[in-house]
């Protein structure tokens, strides 16, 4: 059986990651590959429970560290249901988010650490990391206008400008660090754009994937 493929999208606020790996994932699905697609946190019963209470409005209160927690938690049941056993039917699987996110937003940006959020997602992932990860990247401004542009803000989308600012920061500071699978691409152009550098540069891994 061929190796199955994990590919996630990261990104700011307003970044495109979900409507592109959505065009993706159903752009493949239309040329007749075995693809799924999830997102995080959530993407089972039990992990969309958390996702519910991490990102409700009213849980302003939530210690950095129980959130980072939560993520964790999320991701483990997540792997376990979806990823996982995907993986190992040879599925390529699409996720919208994954450990960069923690280590973004909790590690950086709530002053937890990098390393110490790092250590904490080894137990949940257990060396599952993925075989890509496209992140967008766009300028603070025009995301949080995107988001504006949507309607209702979730708890991470209230957040000061300087907080989603520092998100950013993180992003291009692990996009440096791990250049062998992060590959960046430029979430200020057209939808359109975007949409086809990120199918060429997956397109591109699935056939060196199917080389092996």
């Amino acid at each position: 059986m061929k190796k199955g493929l994990f590919i996630t999208f990261e990104g700011c606020e307003g970044s495109g990651k979900t409507t592109v790996s959505k065009y993706l994932y159903n752009r493949l699905k239309d040329e007749g590959y075995d693809v799924i697609y999830s997102r995080e946190p959530g993407g089972v019963d039990i992990a969309e429970q958390i996702r519910a209470v991490i990102l409700n409005v009213n849980n302003t209160a939530m210690d950095p560290r129980t959130e980072a927690l939560l993520y964790a938690a999320s991701r483990r049941q997540h792997l376990a249901e979806v990823v996982l056993p995907a993986l190992n039917e040879g599925k390529i699987v699409l996720c919208d988010r994954f450990v960069d996110s923690s280590l973004v937003y909790q590690g950086y940006a709530r002053g937890i650490g990098i390393d110490k959020v790092w250590e904490l997602n080894q137990f949940a992932i257990d060396d599952c990391m993925p075989d890509m990860t496209l992140y967008y990247d766009v300028d603070v401004e025009i995301g949080l206008a995107r988001v504006r542009s949507r309607g209702e803000l979730n708890r991470l989308d209230s957040e000061n400008v300087e907080f989603h600012k520092s998100v950013r920061r993180a992003y291009q500071l692990i996009a440096e660090k791990y250049p062998e699978r992060i590959v960046t691409v430029d979430s200020n152009q057209c939808l359109q754009t975007v949409e086809e550098e990120s199918y060429r540069l997956l397109k591109n891994k699935i056939d060196a994937n199917e080389q092996k």
